[in-house]
């Protein structure tokens, strides 16, 4: 009788530690959707949630007008997305057959680029969340 409390005791224990170490742990969850801008999809740039509590900001990147942003906090967040046009093309050296590389500007307004600018937010619940973003000038 004595081993039965004992191996009960011990399995209420590991029971509670498992909670306390998950209890600390947020809920992180993965966004998916689309990016356009004025129709178009955005080619290439990123995308992220900054959290309403403050904590730090989850995001990811967009290629061929698809995301997939990982481990956004549960909750309201606010969204920046920004996106890469080439503007010109620059030669790397400085002779007749240099490569070139690409120059680059952003291509979405303030509103929708910069942190302290955008009006884009974000409520991620647990489970599957797929956002469209359809962005205009």
């Amino acid at each position: 009788m004595r081993g039965f409390r004992w191996a009960g005791g011990v399995a209420v224990l590991a029971g509670a530690a498992t909670l306390v170490g998950c209890s600390n742990e947020p809920d992180l969850v993965e966004v998916t959707g689309a990016v356009s801008f004025d129709g178009a999809p955005v080619e290439d740039g990123a995308i992220r949630f900054y959290p309403a509590d403050g904590k730090n900001p989850a995001g990811g990147t967009i290629k061929d007008g698809r995301y997939t942003a990982t481990k956004v906090p549960v909750g309201t967040s606010k969204v920046v997305i920004s996106g890469a046009k080439v503007v010109k093309m620059k030669k790397i050296y400085n002779t007749a057959n240099s490569p070139e590389m690409p120059v680059t500007a952003e291509l979405l307004p303030d509103k929708y680029s910069k942190p302290d600018k955008t009006t884009l937010t974000f409520e991620a619940k647990r489970g599957s969340n797929e956002k469209n973003w359809e962005l205009t000038k």
